[in-house]
Formats: C-alpha cells, sequence, structure tokens
C-alpha cells in the first residue's frame, strides 16, 4: 500500500443486510493517482461494500466507518458523498425517461459547481467541456441527446457512466462490475477511456469478479475479498493468478476453520 494519504478510506468495516453480516471488518484505502481493484467470487460482499460506500440506505453499518479527505461520512446522504467529490458506477444503471443525457450531466455538474459555492457553468462553456470529453471517449454527439439509459445496450449504459465520470471530475470513482454483460468491443471502449483519465487527480477503484477487465486496465493494488472482508492483498500478478487458478487456493487457506 501507498504511503500518501488515502482519499477514501474504510476502517473495520461491519455492514448488515436485512439482519444478516455481510461485510465483517473490511479494512481498505485509496488515494488519488492509484487504481485498486477489489476481486472475489459471488458472495463475498462486494456490491454490498460499493452500496454501503455511496450510501444506501439499506445497508445499516453496525461497526467501522468509512473516511473522505480525512472526513467521517459513515452518516452522510448518498448525494452528499457525490458531491463532495465521491463518484459511483452502478453495476445496472436505471433509465431515467424524459431526462436527456446532456440536460442530466450540466444538472449534475451544477450541483457539484454549488457544493464549492460556484456559479452554474454556462452553455457555453459546458457544450465545450462535453465535446472534448466526448471525443475523448469516442461519445456520438446524437447520444447525448437521447433519454438518460432508455433503451441503451449495456454498452451504451457504461460509456454514458465513463462520460458523467470525465465531466464531474471526481477525486475517487468506484466502478461496481463495469465489465458485467458488456461485449469485447465496449469493454475495449471503457477500458480505453479508463485509462484516459488515470492520473494523479483521480483515485479508482473497480470491484469485479472477472479478470478480464484488468487485461485492459492494469492495477496498481489488488485486493482479494472472501466472507465479508479483504484477505489477500498484492500487485497486479495476483490478479493474474486469480486467473489462472480461480478463488479455490484462496478459500482453502482463509476457510480453514472458519465457521460457516
Amino acid at each position: 500500500m501507498s504511503e500518501q494519504m488515502a482519499d477514501l478510506e474504510i476502517q473495520n468495516l461491519h455492514v448488515n443486510v436485512e439482519g444478516k453480516e455481510i461485510l465483517k471488518g473490511l479494512d481498505l484505502k485509496v488515494a488519488r493517482g492509484e487504481v485498486h481493484a477489489l476481486m472475489g467470487p459471488n458472495g463475498s460482499g462486494k456490491s454490498t461494500l460499493a452500496n454501503t460506500i455511496m450510501g444506501h440506505p439499506s445497508y445499516e453499518i453496525t461497526e467501522g466507518k468509512i473516511l473522505f479527505k480525512g472526513e467521517d461520512i459513515t452518516e452522510t446522504d448518498a448525494d452528499e458523498r457525490a458531491r463532495a467529490g465521491l463518484f459511483m458506477a452502478f453495476q445496472y444503471p436505471s433509465a431515467i425517461p424524459g431526462v436527456s443525457v446532456v440536460n442530466f450531466l450540466r444538472t449534475a455538474i451544477n450541483a457539484q459547481r454549488k457544493a464549492r459555492g460556484e456559479d452554474p457553468i454556462n452553455l457555453k462553456e459546458f457544450r465545450k467541456v462535453l465535446e472534448a470529453q466526448m471525443e475523448l471517449l469516442g461519445v456520438d454527439r446524437e447520444f447525448t441527446r437521447r433519454y438518460l439509459n432508455e433503451g441503451f445496450s449495456g454498452g451504451e449504459k457504461k460509456r454514458c457512466e465513463i462520460l458523467q465520470l470525465a465531466i464531474l471530475k471526481p477525486l475517487v470513482a468506484v466502478l461496481d462490475e463495469t465489465d458485467s454483460g458488456l461485449d469485447i468491443d465496449a469493454l475495449r471502449t471503457v477500458s480505453n477511456a479508463v485509462n484516459a483519465m488515470r492520473g494523479p487527480d483521480l483515485g479508482i477503484l473497480i470491484i469485479t469478479h472477472y479478470q478480464r477487465i484488468l487485461s485492459y486496465i492494469t492495477p496498481d493494488f489488488v485486493h482479494i475479498m472472501l466472507n465479508g472482508r479483504v484477505v489477500e492483498e498484492g500487485g497486479a500478478d495476483l490478479a493474474r493468478q486469480l486467473e489462472e487458478k480461480g478463488y479455490d487456493w484462496v478459500r482453502e487457506k482463509h476457510e480453514a476453520g472458519v465457521p460457516v
């Protein structure tokens, strides 16, 4: 783990969902300039973590805390977290009929500016920002006139989220199962876009079941989750090890004598 101060820090997190403990003392740190991959078999608690980071009300934190930029955000609402610079790309983004992509993006950027005490972005400046990012991400102009996620393919939904990420410029982005449901071309497009945004001002946490997205986005750190906590940590080679061996060796190593 790097020595710089983490922008997102999760300490001893215990989370219940419908009365069942899913996260059981999870620790994780992500700093700007780093790309982290959090991997684990189905049922290990990955999506519970993603939803808890973003403040989903159905996830009850019973112990531990979440810090963002050194501030305790464990009790703050999802929109406050977003305005503070925490971004979440969901596994299944919802459609918003009647709201065009362009209007949604402008509203989102203005909410962020308002939180910083800045004036709303003027239309000319916004168009310039939007067009530059659309070009970078290979997004068709027609795409932004459509209603948000309505009738979008899996790849289009993910591309739309990456466009949001590029425009909002958060400090830390959590990408939850961004690779699910993508064909190889869409996966490559999304990965290229994420790689284009890598840099000292953005921390990225990729939560994934499969190693395949990590063939395109090489992580600096890999964390393996099992039974609600991080049990193994390493570099990109750890993801390659999972690709070759699967999760059985992790289970054998960490589940011996663990009560189910």
